[in-house]
């Protein structure tokens, strides 16, 4: 019995320390298991200057197969900054705005994803504004001393004249000459898709032979998404993906302090910049040498940038690089047809092994019920079935200890104090009736890991946003508005306990009744599909549980009866 308490008492130490983290979360403090509290927008105002770029104190990106460095244009807008034109497109799922300045991509807005709270509103994910610094941007450097190559601050010509989607593909074309380099830059959009073709044509006009780089850039401002919950901390940072190291997430404070670690050089793979639900990403060619780099360019203001060598560009000869940008959701299915690996932009933390399975299963089970609270309810009942043998034995084990409940308080009452003889008594009880104490435990140690690892599918998965399910329930991946199912959950949590028997010690007998309050506060702050999910656990429990003790009293009065 001392081991069985014991093992409550971490579990309600374990629930006290995630009230705790929550609560430190929300008053701004960083969190006990590591990441970041809420950023603070209360920074340097040069940080959200127009038009700022990266400015690297390294030496001029060689001529070599794989660049070393970069020479990228820094924060100074450039002289015809003022002359710039805004380009606005529009697909069936994107509205973009593009900046002539660079042909630059200064705005997105998702149209199929409205604005928290603000259904009318579509979400926006990049923005140039004195409020947010997020854009894409893309050049060329490598260019002889005292000129430079087309960059994003040189000034670009639109050269299409489309600016809706008609058919399944858009073409937004800008052209720019510099340093004896003529670019045209072309981003095709299509229809349903947020992935863009990103093509890089160059032509040398000059009658010398040139070797340019080109460099693909994501540049972000270090403060959280505007939704950002006060409760529970997702990342938001940037994410480095190679065959060497795979998947690796590097933090803004870790860019600051030139603490990140990621692969500098490859010729494979992505980065990108993620946060909750949305990502950005450029996906460079695949086999062609290039380095990585992360630096903060501004007090709070961040690049990520791939560099590739585009080789000697002879006189009058031409050249292409052809790239993939994706700006949209976290849509694991899309982004995986586009590279190897950036699917896992969708972050399942340690317990990706058993969260991707869950993912699966939840969605194909949407593809059948054509509702995700549904979908919820009925991967609950999956997940009981496939436990059912381990809760059978453990709730049948707990039927007979509440059968021996009065024998075990006589013997309470026989040895008094003497806690060692007591503890003799019962376990050579347990022996002779064939009762595992610890076995009313067994089925919440086990469904932990499916219960964290279905939270962070539940937290993390962008089809859960905006989700409905039925009457009050609008949104899945949020709070209960009205806190109905963290009370359901609750009351469930009561009534199991009523059906357990009563511990002997008063202690644990304590401990027990409080566990329900303690885990329905917590759930009062995480999403309702999580809720949902426990609540439909915990009713499916009870059910199981009633059944197994009535057919155990029948069987044991019709024993006494013979």
């Amino acid at each position: 019995m001392d081991i069985r308490r014991t093992i409550l008492w971490m579990i309600f130490s374990f629930s006290l320390l995630l009230l705790w983290n929550n609560w430190q979360i929300h008053n701004g403090n960083p969190s006990l298991f590591g990441g970041p509290p809420a950023a603070s927008s209360n920074e340097p105002a040069a940080a959200q200057q127009p038009g700022a770029g990266g400015q690297a104190a390294t030496p001029s990106v060689p001529t070599s197969p794989a660049p070393a460095a970069s020479t990228v244009p820094g924060a100074t807008p450039a002289p015809a900054a003022a002359k710039a034109q805004q380009v606005v497109v529009t697909t069936d799922v994107l509205r973009l705005t593009f900046d002539t300045t660079g042909a630059q991509l200064v705005r997105a807005e998702l149209l199929k994803y409205p604005t928290a709270g603000q259904a009318n509103k579509p979400t926006v994910l990049l923005d140039r504004s004195p409020e947010m610094t997020y854009v894409v941007q893309s050049g060329l450097v490598g260019a002889p001393d005292g000129q430079s190559f087309p960059n994003h601050q040189t000034p670009f010509r639109l050269v299409s004249t489309d600016h809706e989607l008609t058919g399944d593909n858009l073409q937004v074309i800008f052209e720019a000459e510099s340093g004896g380099l003529t670019v045209t830059k072309t981003y095709t959009l299509h229809r349903g898709r947020y992935d863009i073709d990103v093509q890089h044509a160059l032509a040398n006009t000059t009658d010398a032979a040139l070797s340019p780089s080109l460099y693909l850039q994501l540049e972000r401002d270090g403060n959280d998404p505007a939704d950002t919950s006060s409760f529970y901390h997702t990342f938001t940072g940037v994410a480095v993906y190679s065959e060497q190291e795979k998947f690796q997430k590097i933090t803004f404070s870790d860019i600051a302090k030139n603490k990140g670690d990621y692969v500098k050089q490859a010729d494979n793979g992505w980065l990108a910049i993620v946060q909750h639900y949305f990502a950005t990403a450029w996906v460079p060619p695949q086999g062609k040498p290039r380095t990585n780099e992360l630096l903060q360019v501004q007090p709070n203001l961040y690049a990520a940038r791939s560099i590739e060598a585009v080789g000697a560009v002879q006189p009058g000869a031409t050249a292409q690089v052809d790239s993939h940008l994706w700006v949209g959701p976290q849509d694991q299915k899309a982004m995986g047809a586009l590279a190897p690996g950036l699917e896992l932009v969708v972050d399942y933390g340690w317990l990706t092994i058993i969260a991707k399975p869950l993912f699966s299963l939840l969605t194909w089970l949407h593809s059948l019920l054509g509702n995700w609270g549904w979908a919820i309810v009925a991967l609950t009942v999956i997940i009981k079935a496939v436990f059912f043998p381990l809760a059978a034995a453990s709730y049948r084990s707990m039927a007979r200890m509440k059968q021996v409940a009065p024998r075990l308080q006589a013997l309470k009452e026989k040895y008094g104090d003497d806690r060692q003889k007591l503890n003799q008594a019962m376990m050579e009880m347990y022996r002779t009736e064939k009762i595992n104490p610890l076995g009313g435990c067994l089925p919440m140690v086990v469904q932990i890991p499916v219960f964290i690892a279905l939270y962070w599918v539940l937290l993390a998965s962008v089809e859960m946003r905006g989700a409905p399910w039925i009457l009050w329930v609008h949104d899945l991946s949020v709070r209960d508005p009205y806190f109905i199912l963290p009370a359901i959950m609750m009351a469930t949590m009561f009534l199991q306990i009523k059906l357990n028997p009563t511990p002997p010690d008063p202690i644990q007998a304590k401990v027990m009744m409080i566990m329900p309050l303690v885990f329905g506060g917590m759930m009062f702050f995480f999403p309702a599909g999580l809720v949902l999910y426990w609540c439909v656990n915990n009713t499916l429990s009870i059910a199981q549980q009633w059944t197994i003790t009535r057919n155990l009293e029948r069987k044991t009065a019709a024993a006494a009866n013979k």
